[in-house]
């Protein structure tokens, strides 16, 4: 997740909403859908098909491929729907369907222009997907596609797409959503704990389950690829850069330990710092649990310690250790969230559900309330399919997939954990 976007939206979700009624208002206005950031492949990735950030779809050469457009209608009625688009050779026809019509376009030219329309009949307000599938072909590939046209009715109290090419990566990511927990103690909070559950087929590449977040770095579990899963913590440097080579010695963070087949190291591009990570194959539908320390260390530094219970072992295994230096604090701002940071990947939704929240500071104390927040990609209303709420064991969280339930961001959840404090003896902890 990028720092700068992260830190500066996630405890103001309460400040701000959803507001529908600030998208334009026009009748009859043509929208241009661009592919570059509303568009992916949703089936035959193995293709060589691309949606690029400059100029949306281009390679498309396999007819096994199928690509899928995304905007969101803010009321019923009918649409019609064009395509911009040009090929290198000769004539193509392609498929498009959306909500049960179909036609088939040709197009001819090796400039761009529009294909015969499709009409289409929004029932309700929510989003539409739109798929392409190229038929045949004279040249190299079926076509470079850069927009989706979209008119008529349904489309007379605005559309919501990515409209703003500086949002394109992110709301192909698809908004990152946030359970800030309101922590019952003014004390000095040193432990913070989490259970985090993945469900069943909401595991998909991509995903970012963070569990123990504080306000220096976070400590959750990621899905990287079909084969490899991580456990992952990260604290950032005080000093602000992407290019964690630019971070002055006094101002890096220093190792102090790691766990057994641990990776440590430094990262950027989303703010700098220290990051560990194990490579773990975690399971969906298995409730995992995290513990997290943060202390002063008494010289103006702060040590920031992550365990993660392995079931399989029964026993608590220490991710790392990691002294912030120019930072004297104890843990602030426990939170969790969720994000998906393959943009490939954004068009499939994912869950996550969190219970039995604790804090220590000195006492076990429980969790009884968080609120939602939303990223920036939501609050610029480039994309908005993501929700927070509570379920029979604590929250959840869920986001992509381009769904039609909205929850207001600032919303408040309200649980009572009755579970037990957890037992852990925290001398014992490696």
């Amino acid at each position: 997740m990028k720092r700068k976007h992260f830190i500066q939206y996630l405890f103001m979700g309460a400040l701000s909403c959803l507001s529908i009624s600030s998208i334009a208002q026009t009748v009859g206005k043509t929208y241009a859908v661009p592919l570059a950031g509303n568009a992916f492949i949703t089936a035959g990735q193995a293709g060589e098909a691309e949606i690029s950030g400059r100029n949306g779809l281009v390679k498309w050469s396999s007819d096994q491929e199928v690509v899928s457009v995304y905007f969101r209608a803010q009321k019923a009625g009918k649409l019609t729907l064009k395509l911009k688009a040009k090929n290198d050779a000769g004539k193509s026809k392609i498929a498009v369907d959306a909500l049960g019509k179909k036609t088939i376009v040709n197009v001819e030219s090796i400039e761009l222009s529009e294909t015969a329309p499709l009409s289409i009949d929004v029932k309700s307000p929510g989003y539409v997907q739109v798929n392409l599938k190229g038929l045949s072909k004279s040249g190299s590939n079926f076509a470079d596609v850069t927009e989706l046209l979209v008119s008529g009715e349904a489309a007379s109290e605005g559309l919501l797409f990515s409209n703003d090419p500086e949002y394109y990566y992110w709301s192909r990511r698809g908004p990152s959503c946030h359970l800030n927990y309101t922590v019952p103690t003014e004390g000095n909070v040193s432990y913070y704990y989490n259970e985090v559950t993945v469900p069943q087929g909401e595991d998909k590449v991509g995903s970012y389950f963070m569990a123990n977040g504080f306000g220096e770095g976070y400590f959750g579990i990621q899905v990287n690829s079909e084969t490899e899963r991580r456990i992952l913590f990260s604290v950032w440097s005080p000093f602000h850069t992407d290019d964690p080579k630019s971070i002055p010695d006094e101002q890096k963070i220093h190792l102090l330990k790691k766990g057994k087949d641990v990776h440590s190291g430094e990262f950027g591009n989303e703010g700098s710092g220290g990051q560990s990570y194990r490579k773990y194959f975690w399971k969906a539908g298995v409730t995992y649990k995290f513990l997290l320390k943060g202390v002063p260390d008494g010289k103006g530094n702060t040590d920031y310690t992550a365990w993660f219970f392995v079931p399989e072992e029964n026993a608590w295994n220490v991710i790392a250790s990691f002294k912030r230096p120019q930072t004297n604090t104890y843990l602030k701002r426990f939170h969790s969230f969720l994000e998906n940071f393959s943009p490939n990947q954004g068009y499939l939704g994912r869950k996550v559900e969190f219970g039995n929240q604790w804090v220590y500071d000195g006492q076990w104390k429980a969790v009884q309330e968080a609120s939602f927040s939303v990223d920036n990609t939501y609050r610029a209303n480039q994309r908005i399919d993501a929700i927070g709420g509570i379920t029979k064991n604590g929250y959840f969280l869920r986001n992509g997939g381009f769904f039609n339930d909205v929850v207001k961001p600032g919303s408040k959840f309200e649980f009572r954990n009755k579970n037990n404090a957890p037992k852990i003896d925290f001398d014992k902890l490696p």
